[in-house]
Order: structure tokens, then sequence, then C-alpha cells
């Protein structure tokens, strides 16, 4: 963890507060390098000190950010990054609780994971480096390459029908849906704090657009740049409210990508707030479980051993 100083005293939080002595190790041009610096910028904006915010990674090139920034963060085994995170939040929900994956990961391997997590509205932020590919094991297909588009084990690309994630997270009734490309550090900044503030009321997905130099030739940064658009460019009276004009916008894959916040329920209620017998009991927004165990004198019983 990087030496904050005094001013987090004062509530200041400076961008230094997350820096690491650990250099990148992307390859250039990598569309993490973007999220890395979207990422540290907004918290730094929401004023959340590292010791306010765990960061969960789990395994591929995502996961390797996980000494190049500064503050609590747990590494998982691939795929499981979601129940660690839950978890996490459900131990210490006084906690921002950060949790990351690639769509190699996410996609498939915990893709039962992200399904649970989506319908139980875990009050956790999930952001998916989506590259298309497993990059750290040298470019199999994904979940999300497309089909036809040659990979390392799959010269003549995958057979299987490309997954629009989205498109699976609308049909889960979720409660927050956005979508980000890694070449917009602005607009990945305003939708990092909207889905790290959303954890008072669920779990804040985020599906997040990058570029692969070395594995994925087809979607490279310039070709997402010349199709994404803010959902706002491409209609100004979207209604983030309205669930199937969210998925409708979320549709479109290949020439005008939607970007930004797609989707938000306000009426939903977290994990936290659907346990009814907790919540009749103690506020849980303030309270850690370890508060919640009740104390017995045990002496009684230890006499015997005595």
């Amino acid at each position: 963890m990087s030496c904050c100083g005094t001013h987090l005293e004062t509530g200041e939080v400076k961008y230094s507060d997350y820096s690491s002595e650990v250099q990148p190790t992307w390859c250039g041009g990598c569309g993490n390098f973007g999220i890395w610096a979207a990422l540290k910028r907004a918290l730094v904006e929401l004023k959340l000190a590292p010791h306010d915010v765990l960061l969960c990674f789990d395994v591929g090139c995502n996961g390797n950010m996980n000494d190049k920034i500064g503050g609590y963060r747990l590494h998982s085994l691939h795929g499981r990054v979601l129940p660690l995170a839950a978890a996490a939040k459900l131990a210490n929900p006084k906690l921002k609780v950060i949790a990351m994956a690639g769509d190699g990961a996410t996609y498939s391997e915990g893709i039962n994971h992200f399904v649970n997590s989506v319908r139980n509205n875990f009050p956790i932020t999930f952001f998916v480096h989506d590259n298309g590919n497993y990059g750290l094991t040298t470019g199999q297909a994904s979940a999300t390459t497309p089909q036809g588009a040659p990979r390392t084990a799959n010269p003549a690309g995958p057979t299987a029908s490309t997954l629009n994630p989205l498109d699976l997270a609308f049909a889960l009734q979720p409660s927050f849906v956005a979508r980000g490309f890694s070449g917009n550090i602005k607009e990945m900044v305003e939708i990092m704090k909207e889905a790290i503030t959303w954890q008072e009321k669920g779990f804040g997905f985020v599906d997040l657009l990058q570029a692969c130099p070395t594995y994925n030739k087809e979607t490279t940064h310039m070709w997402y740049q010349a199709r994404v658009r803010n959902i706002k460019d491409i209609n100004p009276a979207h209604d983030t409210a309205d669930l199937n004009a969210a998925r409708m916008a979320g549709q479109d894959l290949q020439t005008e990508i939607s970007t930004g916040i797609l989707y938000k329920n306000e009426q939903t209620l977290s994990y936290s707030a659907r346990l009814t017998h907790r919540t009749e009991s103690t506020v849980w927004q303030n309270s850690r479980l370890i508060d919640e165990v009740k104390k017995y004198d045990v002496s009684k019983y230890l006499q015997k051993f005595v």
C-alpha cells in the first residue's frame, strides 16, 4: 500500500495515494492502461481514501493491476472474484468493494457467479475488462470473440455464437448497467463514479470495451474509436429507467455501439435490504457481521476441563 501521508486525516485524497512502485507490464496499447487511469481518477474524485476501498481482481490481464495500484487488494481464483467481493462487502459494508475481471473469467469460468450476482443485486461494483479474448494465456477465444475471428486455439474463429454481455444482464433484471470504452477516460471516470456510488442500491455492472493489441486484430482501439458513441449523443431522450429501451440500446456491437449509463432501476432493493430478518434488528449499512455477534460467557463450560 502506498504512503498516504497525513493529508487523509483532513479528508483530502490525492492521485498519488493510489500509486504503486510496481510498474505496469501490459503490452503497449493495451486498454488496461486507460481503465487503470480512470479507476484511480474516479476514486480520487469521489474522495475515497485507499483504506475505504477494497479492490478485488480476477485472474487475467486485468488481474495484473493488483500490484500496480495502491490500496487494499485481493486476488481471486479464476472466475471467482464476484463471490469473494460479495463476501467482503457482507463482512464489512462500510467498505466500497470493487471487483474486476476479464471477459473470459466473467462469461465462461465465472458465468454462474455473474448470473447470481445480478439476480441477488449484491451491493458491489463490477468492472469487466472486455478485450474479446484470453489475453494473459496468449489469445484464446472467449465468449465475446466475434464468430469467425481467428484466435490462437481457433485458427478459423470460434464456432459458438458471440455473447452480448449486456443482453445477458438485461435478461436477469439488473439494477444498474453501463458500458464504457478504454479509449475514453473522461467518460469512464463518470461511469465508474456512478457505478461505485450505486453500491448503496446494489450491483453496479459495467462492461468496459478495450483493445488487445497483441491478439485481437479485429476490434482494435481504432475500430472501437470509430464506432462507440455515448447513448445521450445517439438518443438525447434516452430514459435510463426504461429497461426495454436500454436493452435495445445495447444490441448494436458493430456499427454504433452505445456507451454510458444505459439503465438504472431506482426502485431496486439491494441484497442486504432484502434480508428482512436482519434489517428489522439492525441497520445493515452501519454495522459489520462481527458487530452483530453476541458474546456469551462460556467459563462455566470450561470448568470441567480444568
